[in-house]
Formats: C-alpha cells, sequence, structure tokens
C-alpha cells in the first residue's frame, strides 16, 4: 500500500535513507524520495537539510542540481520562505536546464501561489528551448504543455499551436478544455444534477490521468550494457551469451525494444546502462546468482525506480544514448 498517513510518510522517508546508505551510487534518487515523504508528513524543515545535503556535498556533485533546486524552491514557499524560493526560481530561468523536470516544478510552484503570468512566462520560456518544431514531444516534456495549457485558461487567452499540441496529446476522455475549465468551481455549488453529473465525470476522467502517472512513476526501462561492460559481464556469465550475441546486436535490441514498446502505445520509456559491480551487487540482494538471465529485467526495472533512466527517444539533433558520440538521428535513431 502506498503510504497515506504522515506517520507512514515517515517510516516511508527512514527506510529510503537507510537504503541510501546501502547504495550509496543511487544516494541522490533515494533522499530526493525521502525529501518527498517528509514534505507530505509536514516534515518542511527536515526536507529541506535533505535538499542542501545534495546540493553542499563536496564528495558527491549533485548529479541534477537544478531538479534539486526546483524542488527546494517549492518546499520553501509552503513554509513561509518565498523570497529565498523566488531567487531559486530566478536563477534557474538563468541557468536554463536542458530538462523538462525543473520547468516543470518551478512554473507550477508559481502557479500554485496564484502567479499566473510568472507560471505562464517560465512555461513558455521552457517550451522553446526544449521542443525542436517537427520532433516527437518528449514524455517529461508534456507536463510543461499541459501545465502552460491550464495556466492560459485560467487566464482567459486564445488557443496557441501549443495548447492545440497539448490538446492532440491529452489521452483522457475529458477534453483539457474541460479540465482546465476555470467555470468547473462554479459547479461544484450548484444544485443542477445535470451539472453535476458533468463535473463528477471530469474529476474521474482527471483522477485517471492522475492514477496512470502514479502507476508508472519511473520510465519503463530497457537495459544497455556498454561495450567494455558487456564484455566483462559474458567473460564472467557465459550462460548470458545467448541474451547478447554481441554488443551491435545488443545496441540494435535496445532501440528495437524500445521502438516496439512504443508503437505498442507505451508511454514513459528510458534506457538504464548497467555496470558489473552494480549487477553483482544486485544479484547478492536478490540471493541469486548473477548468470540467471530472469535477472536482468528485474535489474532493470530496479534502476529505472531509482532514476537512473535516460528518457527516450532522446531528441534526434541530440547524441545518441549509445556512447558512439554521433547524434541520435544518424545513429540508433536513423530510419
Amino acid at each position: 500500500m502506498r503510504p497515506d498517513t504522515p506517520a507512514e510518510h515517515i517510516t516511508e522517508a527512514e527506510r529510503l535513507l537507510r537504503t541510501a546508505v546501502r547504495y550509496p551510487e543511487d544516494r541522490e534518487p533515494l533522499l530526493l524520495q525521502a525529501a518527498a515523504h517528509l514534505e507530505l508528513a509536514g516534515e518542511r524543515a527536515r526536507a529541506a537539510t535533505l535538499y542542501d545535503d545534495l546540493l553542499t556535498a563536496e564528495d558527491v556533485p549533485s548529479e541534477d542540481p537544478h531538479l534539486v533546486k526546483a524542488l527546494k524552491a517549492a518546499n520553501l514557499w509552503e513554509y513561509g520562505h518565498e523570497a529565498e524560493a523566488r531567487a531559486i526560481i530566478d536563477g534557474l530561468r538563468v541557468a536554463a536546464p536542458r530538462a523538462a523536470g525543473p520547468w516543470t516544478i518551478a512554473a507550477e510552484t508559481l502557479e500554485a501561489h496564484d502567479e499566473l503570468e510568472a507560471a505562464h512566462d517560465l512555461f513558455s520560456t521552457a517550451l522553446t528551448l526544449l521542443l525542436t518544431p517537427g520532433e516527437e514531444v518528449p514524455y517529461a516534456t508534456q507536463s510543461l504543455l499541459t501545465g502552460r495549457h491550464r495556466v492560459r485558461r485560467l487566464r482567459g487567452s486564445d488557443h496557441d499551436d501549443w495548447d492545440r499540441l497539448a490538446d492532440t496529446l491529452h489521452t483522457a476522455e475529458v477534453p483539457l478544455d474541460e479540465l482546465h475549465d476555470p467555470k468547473r468551481l462554479w459547479s461544484l455549488g450548484s444544485s443542477d444534477p445535470g451539472e453535476l453529473k458533468a463535473e463528477i465525470t471530469r474529476l474521474r476522467a482527471e483522477l485517471g490521468v492522475y492514477r496512470t502517472a502514479l502507476s508508472r512513476p519511473f520510465p519503463v526501462a530497457v537495459l544497455h550494457w556498454p561495450e567494455d561492460e558487456l564484455a566483462e559481464l559474458l567473460a564472467a556469465y557465459p550462460a548470458l551469451a545467448a541474451e547478447y550475441p554481441d554488443h551491435p546486436g545488443h545496441l540494435t535490441a535496445v532501440e528495437t525494444a524500445l521502438r516496439d514498446l512504443h508503437a505498442a502505445g507505451t508511454a514513459n520509456l528510458g534506457i538504464v546502462t548497467g555496470t558489473i559491480p552494480s549487477y553483482e551487487a544486485f544479484a547478492a540482494s536478490e540471493a541469486t546468482t548473477p548468470a540467471d538471465p530472469n535477472l536482468l529485467p528485474l535489474y532493470a526495472t530496479t534502476l529505472a525506480a531509482r532514476g537512473r533512466a535516460l528518457p527516450w527517444p532522446p531528441a534526434r539533433s541530440a547524441a545518441c544514448w549509445c556512447g558512439s558520440g554521433d547524434v541520435y538521428r544518424e545513429c540508433h535513431g536513423a530510419g
């Protein structure tokens, strides 16, 4: 069961903190999850301490300091540190991170505090930076389109091209225009059965979207082995040779698997990169041998759950996920 009460959230946070000690290579994503549970438990000052620890640790620099800063700003604003939160958000705008997460969190923080103009500007700035015309919208970036659509409806703005793109990507039964209609609040006080029934339908659709997101909090990930790691893996565990005939074939199989999942309608896809020490430690934790091929998909899922997944597909003009140094469109994105 998901934690529900403050005590349960604190218990889960403590578990994650203990896990971070056991798996120092996954310290950052585990501490971020722990901080989220502490916020839900009302322990915002303690959550802020975790964010500070991640940002100030000199021996282990933060893997995604922009994301940590955005989460810190959102948390600070909620317990009375508005000026510091605004300063952090201003800093993120100047830093212009190339990932959607920090932008989404910062813009939604402004929106939550009725800073609609500033939120709209931040959503728009992020989309201008991250979206390439004519390319598929990455899963993580879709939240920016949805958030901007919501804010524009609250402001009474007419639809533009990005709003229409958000409508296209929205898959729930009730359209975004209805879900984001600012007049919805009026229907909650209505005695008209028709209006109340329509609102129940909209709420069910919105709940369905949230449940879908919660049911897949991390990407469906395919496991990738760099060439040297794969050679070492097969030398140590020859029984896995049936899974990986050769490295070029392995890379092709990764891309093919992701394209097949995408064609089947699976959203939020990613790639996780394996290492021998991590894989052997995982096998030991599962009390099984690394030579067991059934362990491979479980290892991939665990890495994804720890925040190790690289979103797929990358932008066609970005570096390919395989590490070749070529851009994606000229490497595994070709064809």
